[in-house]
């Protein structure tokens, strides 16, 4: 039985209809999802081998404290290849509760650099890690910076990370493929990049501009961000990265350092990993229709 048809047998139909309603459409899918995932996760086991990639990812998708099933992904991909100094950076973590690496420094021990521009976003970030961790704060940096090319690899200097960390994420809603390009101080393993479906299979990536920002309720427009999944598939692959997966939400996509992938991922092209963005699907259109609304803005063919 369906868990939302248990949900309907054992709760009235009044009661469900106000529950329902309460709660956005998406969550008991979401929900029944997140289940399903557990389930597959707990006995992959007894998968067959020849299951391909995309699909053992899939299965693997679990939100604990990640915006969507980064959470599952991230610990399907370290129990391939172990994590090594469990160190991490993240840029763009909002207040920190909704984030790509919450759960392994909440939950899993590990040490490292949150990112945010907003400072209230920050100082919020900071207090919450501060009380979820006690005598073990001090695993968590939070720093308060809008990054750019031209400060990337010096806010990293400045907070001591260097050289090889096993995670870096990014998702800062605007030049986040010309910080990645930036990035040489640090030698991530794993690397995760939040993508824009609305680009489709185009390589592209906003202009570069400085003081770029993330602002739809000001009138931006709110598909104007970031980068395809193509040009950062490129970009990550000139850096000795390979293309893993993405996440079912058409969100992240997860790169690999070549070296530590060996014997243990197969290599996906851009067009085979890609997902659309199902709400940008339900509330705008296809992605045609999406960058159709994008493009007469500034690109650059990457």
């Amino acid at each position: 039985m369906r868990f939302k048809e248990l949900i309907k047998k054992v709760l009235p139909q009044k009661v469900f209809d106000q529950i329902r309603d309460l709660l956005y459409p998406e969550k008991i899918n979401i929900l029944e999802e997140r289940l399903n995932s557990l389930f597959l996760t707990q006995y992959r086991e007894i998968a067959h081998p020849k299951l391909d990639q995309k699909t053992i990812f899939k299965n693997s998708e679990f939100k604990i404290y990640s915006k969507h099933g980064c959470d599952g992904i991230l610990a399907y991909i370290y129990s391939k290849i172990t994590p090594t100094n469990r160190k991490f950076v993240e840029i763009g973590v909002e207040d920190g509760r909704e984030c790509n690496t919450a759960n392994l420094s909440l939950n899993l021990g590990w040490q490292g650099l949150l990112v945010e521009a907003n400072t209230e976003w920050a100082k919020s970030a900071e207090l919450f890690y501060k009380e979820k961790l006690q005598d073990q704060s001090s695993n968590i940096k939070v720093a308060c910076s809008f990054v750019t090319v031209e400060n990337i690899n010096q806010l990293l200097r400045d907070n001591n990370i260097v050289g090889e960390v096993d995670l870096l994420s990014i998702d800062i809603d605007g030049n986040d493929y010309w910080v990645w390009k930036a990035i040489d101080v640090i030698n991530p393993r794993v690397l995760v990049l939040e993508y824009n479906s609305a680009f489709g299979h185009r390589s592209v990536a906003i202009k570069y501009y400085q003081e770029h920002r993330f602002r739809p309720h000001e009138g931006s427009n709110p598909l104007y961000f970031g980068a395809s999944l193509e040009a950062l598939t490129k970009l990550s692959k000139d850096k000795g990265y390979i293309l893993v997966a993405c996440d079912t939400h058409g969100h992240d996509a997860f790169f690999v350092r070549k070296d530590v992938a060996k014997e243990k991922f197969v290599e996906l092209d851009a067009k085979n990993a890609f997902y659309p963005n199902p709400h940008n699907i339900r509330t705008i259109g296809s992605i045609e229709t999406q960058f159709e609304k994008v493009k007469h803005l500034e690109f650059e063919e990457i």
